[in-house]
């Protein structure tokens, strides 16, 4: 403490008490409000999810090669705490995989909040896992005029990374403008992460475990930059090719595959 007074001391001491006591009491003015602990067997909990099938016919606008299945306890089953979503090779369907895609639309919908998610993701070359948000009531139109919040997006060609993503009318891959960020996770196919936001009014966080990796901000304009002030829903999901993830084309050798979920979890502030 060389050359420091007892003043600057003592400033310095209630600042860093000023900064933890901050830090924890916006944890905790946070209350969790829906939650899937995955502690039961079976099928999951239909008092929070549902099955989306509806885009199977069309490859859900990106070419996607599965069919996704409802209440198929080969697709998505929970057992020892954790939930599977696993996609499988089948060839005795007009497509040559099966998988699921569970929402929570209509059993949990939020307006701002904090969403955690930790899971182990699938990996190989074709296999497309996302942790992701979609508008509930879609009122400023079809996408991507509503909005969609990526909270994680993994493509198996690219093993050592995740990205996190927002997409709105201004904003989006179809006119090369998303907002985007890759971040350098080596070992996201071999253990658990916590994939999460928090969003406000002002802005949305994306995190990694406890690392904030990109801040997506409300310019103040129209929905056509920030659709955000509407309700969204949870979607887990695990699909094979497509534009993105089938770009350098499909492995058969890695199915079956699972993305691992262990919890879901979703607080607002009190």
């Amino acid at each position: 403490m060389k050359g420091k007074t007892i003043f600057q001391i003592s400033i310095l001491v209630l600042f860093i008490s000023s900064a933890l006591l901050h830090s924890c009491s916006d944890k905790d003015n946070y209350q969790l409000v829906w939650s899937d602990e995955f502690e039961y067997s079976g099928l999951p909990d239909s008092t929070k999810w549902s099955y989306d099938i509806e885009g199977n016919a069309w490859g859900w606008g990106n070419n996607e090669l599965q069919t996704y299945t409802s209440s198929d306890i080969n697709n998505a089953e929970v057992l020892n705490g954790k939930l599977f979503i696993t996609a499988v090779k089948e060839d005795s369907i007009s497509k040559p995989y099966t998988s699921a895609r569970l929402i929570s639309k209509g059993k949990g919908d939020w307006l701002y909040g904090k969403i955690e998610v930790k899971a182990k993701l699938p990996g190989g070359k074709g296999i497309w896992p996302a942790i992701w948000m979609l508008p509930t009531d879609w009122e400023y139109g079809g996408w991507p005029e509503s909005g969609e919040i990526d909270i994680m997006e993994h493509v198996g060609y690219e093993p050592d990374s995740v990205y996190f993503t927002v997409h709105t009318e201004s904003y989006n891959h179809g006119i090369g403008t998303q907002k985007s960020q890759a971040v350098y996770e080596p070992d996201a196919e071999h253990v658990f992460h916590v994939y999460g936001i928090e969003w406000t009014p002002k802005k949305i966080d994306f995190y990694l475990d406890d690392n904030k990796v990109f801040t997506f901000k409300n310019e103040g304009k129209t929905y056509a930059e920030w659709p955000y002030d509407k309700r969204f829903h949870l979607l887990l999901n695990v699909a094979v090719g497509g534009g993105w993830g089938g770009k350098h084309g499909v492995d058969d050798s890695i199915f079956p595959c699972q993305m691992v979920v262990d919890y879901v979890r979703v607080y607002q502030l009190k």
